[in-house]
């Protein structure tokens, strides 16, 4: 069943297509922002909730995760990637897309695990993307890049990272500020990921966004959105290799349930 119509909490995230089976209910009283957006109001307690990067409850000691609720890939995700014309061993100035936060960690650390340091500086905006030989781009605008005619190799940062470790990895969760009686405010998000798995198959039917087929590949297979042991062990491994290549600091990750 949906969640409580009459809910009173300020809720962000982001308007991407893979985040749409979580606020399942709550469309009506979503605050839409990118990823780096969420984060920023988060911290100022703009919001009582968001569906943030995971790195941004790794780098700052002050939130708790609602458990059981993720935005994650067991291997090829397709809407996190670096687009390259060039071998990434000739990669010294990568673009990236600014919305992202989690996506330029994830991507250091397994570059930095194949011995590569390229500076990343921001692209200016989604239409010079094609143009660069390098480029890190999150959400439906990698989607609609890998969708449309370009030149470049396609490094898909959810097969990287299962060749790599062979675990999940977390990209978004929903993070709550730590000391604050939030009982009601989880049960609404658990809701709502209840009620947007109960109707996944509804979703991608009426979804216009790209073409059925897609959303039924996509949002059936290269996304999940639970977070159990594996998920928690995945997270564990991103804590270690963050630490190992000074990208820290990195907490311990609280889960609430």
């Amino acid at each position: 069943m949906p969640p409580d119509e009459n809910h009173k909490f300020r809720i962000g995230s982001v308007n991407y297509l893979n985040a749409v089976p979580l606020t399942r209910g709550l469309e009506s009283e979503i605050i839409f922002a990118t990823p780096a957006e969420l984060a920023g109001m988060l911290r100022r307690d703009e919001l009582d909730a968001a569906l943030v990067s995971i790195t941004e409850v790794l780098f700052n000691d002050r939130y708790d995760i609602l458990d059981g609720v993720a935005i994650a890939s067991l291997g090829e995700v397709y809407s996190v990637l670096l687009a390259h014309r060039k071998p990434l061993e000739e990669a010294k100035e990568l673009f990236c897309d600014t919305a992202s936060l989690t996506s330029v960690n994830l991507l250091k650390v397994l570059l930095a695990e194949k011995n590569l340091f390229p500076q990343f500086v921001p692209l200016e905006s989604y239409e010079a993307a094609p143009e660069k030989d390098f480029v890190l781009l999150i959400g439906d605008r990698a989607i609609d890049f890998q969708r449309t005619p370009h030149a470049h190799e396609i490094f898909d940062l959810g097969s990287a990272w299962f060749e790599l470790t062979n675990m999940p990895f977390v990209y978004a969760v929903w993070a709550m500020k730590r000391g604050i009686e939030n009982k009601e405010l989880r049960r609404e998000l658990r809701d709502a990921k209840r009620f947007g798995m109960d109707t996944l198959d509804g979703i991608i039917e009426t979804r216009e966004e790209y073409d059925e087929d897609f959303r039924r590949d996509y949002l059936g297979w290269h996304i999940h959105y639970h977070l159990a042991e594996d998920e928690k062990r995945g997270i564990a491994k991103f804590c270690e290799l963050l630490k190992k290549h000074n990208l820290g600091p990195v907490f311990e990750p609280k889960f609430v349930p």
